[in-house]
């Protein structure tokens, strides 16, 4: 039987069924991203900002400061929604449910048909206003699609935006060639159509489909394991032309000043989305002056929670964490282990290695395209062994890592290597057949006698203690900072090891990237021997991208 009407309530449990609906689409929704950029990040944004909003609204219950009427509810979901919108996704989807909440009347019984339905359109015109330049073919079509729905129920009203959103969605490859290109729907437009049915689990208690409703061409590239090809407006380098960072941030200022600041932006960047109101915004661009993207809010007003990702790299981490998912390892032979050790890794021949030193489970991970807990916890599940050794392999992973050692139903140890160097020198002393305590122990000695160091390449001019860096500069890094800067990668590569390298060290270990070539690895061994005769040099093919020398040093 149709709910008369959908109150608070209703609308607090659709969005949580929203939320989780998300969150176990997250990875499809994922790997559909290409538009703007496909950087691999469209359900992971989505499904934040859905959590925050559902987040905020118990938080301000648990802390007694909500009243438990209609417009509290509401003015909670909106405030939740705003305050963690993530991406050019997450930033629509903010605008959609800020307008549904911003619907529920004080009427106790809620929203009617006619109501709902003209809530709906209310959504889709708000997400709208909210770009500066719409493009169709994206998660605003299928927002508009939803919006024509029509009933004399609620769930007749929901049931019609549901068909509506889903012909929207099967329909943005033909407005949009980037899509059609890369054999997908648009990723945003596939978040968004679960909203639908998820409102009407709360009137009705319907089941949210299993899967999303994808045409089966689409979904078939999907059971493949991603997009099939990057479209040719995309880069050799998996980049596609355009602005390079991705700022975000929140900014106060009076509403009636956020017309000219987007104008300002428009000269700066795309993908523009802002979204607030009542001195608050939530604000997205694509561009590639960070500075100036700042100091827009600087003129304005106060900007806060600033968010500077590089989109380039988030790319190719992406096509590198598709990549290793596409391979996976070879089972385990030999005697079972006592001791497994699952280690994140990125590259083909990173990966080789660390197979080759006895990692059977291997997670991809990176700088900016980090593993959950999730995906942590499910590797250290699958492995054979009765214990368990983490290697973060990098800063940032650290702490995913130790939230495992809790959740895990087998013993974990997390070895806290911070770069893949370090993962390489702890596997020297792993044995399988030892306690999960006994390996970590060993194999933190070994990773801390390492000296490592990375060489990449500037993607801006600033400062550092060696001098100035120019855009396209290479430098050097070592676990203290930059070490050297040169317009060469083999000048940076010899500074850097000129820094590092003292009498007492025996081997220099070269592990190749994206990038380097055979003649520059060259130049750089023949230094070595020149410049220190006693120092053994071997050389590994990683093909980690962003960097194309890493070193250790032992």
């Amino acid at each position: 039987m149709n709910a008369p009407r959908l109150g608070a309530d209703q609308l607090v449990n659709g969005l949580t069924a929203y939320a989780e609906a998300l969150e176990q689409h997250r990875e499809t929704l994922n790997r559909l991203n290409v538009f703007p950029v496909p950087d691999g990040d469209t359900g992971t944004n989505m499904a934040l900002t859905a959590r925050a909003a559902i987040d905020e609204l118990a938080a301000r219950r648990s802390a007694g400061m909500l009243s438990e009427d209609a417009a509290a509810i509401a003015a909670a979901l909106a405030h939740g929604a705003l305050m963690g919108a993530r991406g050019n996704s997450g930033v629509i989807l903010c605008q959609v449910l800020r307008a549904l909440a911003a619907a529920v009347p004080e009427d106790p019984d809620g929203l009617g048909a006619g109501e709902l339905a003209a809530a709906i359109a209310a959504a889709s015109a708000a997400a709208r206003s909210a770009v500066l330049r719409p493009a169709e073919g994206t998660i605003l079509t299928v927002a508009a699609d939803a919006a024509a729905a029509d009933g004399a129920g609620l769930l007749e009203v929901l049931d019609a935006a549901t068909a509506g959103a889903q012909r929207g969605l099967w329909r943005t490859p033909e407005l949009l060639s980037l899509l059609a290109d890369a054999g997908v729907v648009d990723a945003g437009g596939a978040g968004l159509f679960l909203l639908f049915p998820a409102l009407g689990t709360a009137l009705d208690g319907r089941p949210i489909p299993a899967e999303i409703p994808l045409p089966p061409a689409v979904a078939a590239v999907i059971a493949a394991g991603g997009v099939r090809a990057r479209p040719a407006e995309v880069g050799a380098n998996g980049h596609q032309d355009g602005p390079r960072f991705e700022v975000m941030y929140l900014l106060e200022a009076p509403d009636d000043s956020i017309e000219g600041f987007k104008e300002v932006w428009a000269t700066l960047g795309d993908s523009i989305v802002v979204v607030g109101g009542g001195g608050l915004f939530n604000c997205h661009v694509h561009t590639d002056e960070i500075g100036a993207a700042i100091e827009a809010a600087l003129d304005v007003g106060r900007p806060r929670q600033i968010r500077v990702t590089d989109l380039a790299e988030q790319v190719e981490e992406e096509r590198w964490v598709r990549e290793v998912g596409e391979s996976a390892p070879p089972p385990p032979s030999g005697p079972r282990p006592r001791t497994s050790v699952v280690a994140v890794a990125n590259g083909e021949g990173v990966r080789r290695i660390f197979r080759s030193l006895g990692v059977t489970e291997l997670v991809a991970g990176g700088q900016s395209m980090n593993p959950s807990t999730a995906d942590l916890l499910a590797a250290v599940e699958d492995s054979a062994g009765e214990e368990v050794v983490i290697l973060p392999n990098n800063g940032n992973i650290i702490p995913v890592a130790n939230q495992v050692v809790h959740a895990a139903r087998k013993p974990v140890r997390v070895v806290p290597t911070k770069g893949i160097q370090e993962g390489f020198a702890a596997l020297l002393e792993y044995d399988p057949q030892a306690p999960s305590e006994d390996n970590a122990k060993a194999m933190q000695e070994a990773a801390c006698r390492v000296v490592a160091g990375e060489v990449t390449r500037a993607v801006r001019a600033s400062e550092s203690p060696v001098g100035p860096i120019h855009a396209g500069d290479f430098i050097g890094l070592s676990r203290g900072g930059i070490e050297s800067v040169a317009t060469t990668v083999v000048e940076a590569t010899t500074g850097l090891l000129a820094c590092l390298l003292r009498a007492e060290h025996e081997i220099v270990t070269l592990i190749e990237g994206e990038g380097s070539r055979v003649g520059d690895t060259r130049k750089v061994t023949e230094w070595l021997h020149a410049a220190y005769p006693t120092i053994t040099v071997e050389e590994h093919r990683g093909g980690q991208p962003l960097y194309p020398y890493l070193i250790s040093i032992e």
